[in-house]
Order: structure tokens, then sequence, then C-alpha cells
């Protein structure tokens, strides 16, 4: 993996974990207000709690949501990239065998570099395609 996509990759589990992070905080911090109002109308000690230290514990829950669903999301993005890899892994064993080459690792990136030159070669001769069948359509007449 180059640099550049290791950096790509790096910033996409920054997004998914920002994103859950964010809905945990809210949804457990909805859960710790409710919690603190609840409180406040039916015990007494907590009634007389100052509003800092209501706040505090509020605040408490809510980061105790941020950490829970931020590592949950990163873990769960984590085994799915550990599981794509494995696969694409297990798909050039099977084909540097097939070939009669031994799948080190040397060979199994030299694998992966040359299926993603044909995947985008492919997606090139797609878009000439296109192009040229967009280029063939005749020019509609809009003085109708």
């Amino acid at each position: 993996m180059d640099r550049a996509q290791r950096k790509k990759e790096v910033e996409r589990a920054y997004d998914i974990q920002a994103k859950a992070a964010v809905r945990g905080m809210a949804q457990w911090g909805a859960v710790g207000l409710g919690l603190a109002g609840i409180g406040h109308y039916y015990w007494q000690p907590f009634r007389r709690q100052t509003l800092p230290f209501k706040a505090f514990l509020v605040t408490i829950v809510s980061v105790f949501g941020l950490c829970i669903h931020a590592e949950e999301a990163l873990q769960a993005h984590e085994l799915e990239q550990r599981l794509r890899e494995n696969a694409i892994r297990k798909e050039a064993r099977i084909a540097l065998s097939r070939r009669g080459i031994l799948p080190t690792e040397t060979e199994i990136a030299k694998w992966k570099a040359e299926q993603a030159s044909l995947a985008n070669a492919e997606d090139e001769a797609r878009a000439r395609a296109v192009a040229s069948a967009v280029a063939e359509q005749p020019a509609s007449t809009s003085g109708q």
C-alpha cells in the first residue's frame, strides 16, 4: 500500500470514527440529560446539588457515549478492512500458485498492482465507450 492510499484510508477511518463519536455523544448526552431531569424532580439529594455538578455528571455520561461509539465504529471498520485484505491475499495466493509462482509478499504486492492497473484500464475503456455513445447520439432539436 503506497503512502497516498494509506493516508486516504487513515482519513476514511477518522471520518467514520468522528461521525460515530458525535452520534454516541448525542445519544448518551440525551440519556444523561434525561436522567438528570428525573433525578432533579424525584430525588431530593440530587436536587440540592449545584448546577455545575449536574452538568459535570451529564458531561461524563456524554463522553462515555462518545468513547464507546467511536471505538466500536473503528473496530468494526478495522474488521471489515482485515476481512477484505485477507480475501484479496487469498485470491492472490491462488492466482499466483496457478501460474506456478511462489506467493511471497513481493509477488502478492506485484499481483495487487497488476490487478489495480487492469481495473483502471477497464474503467478507462468503459468511460471511452460511454463518451463515444454520447457523441454518436444525434443532437436534439429544441426549436420545435
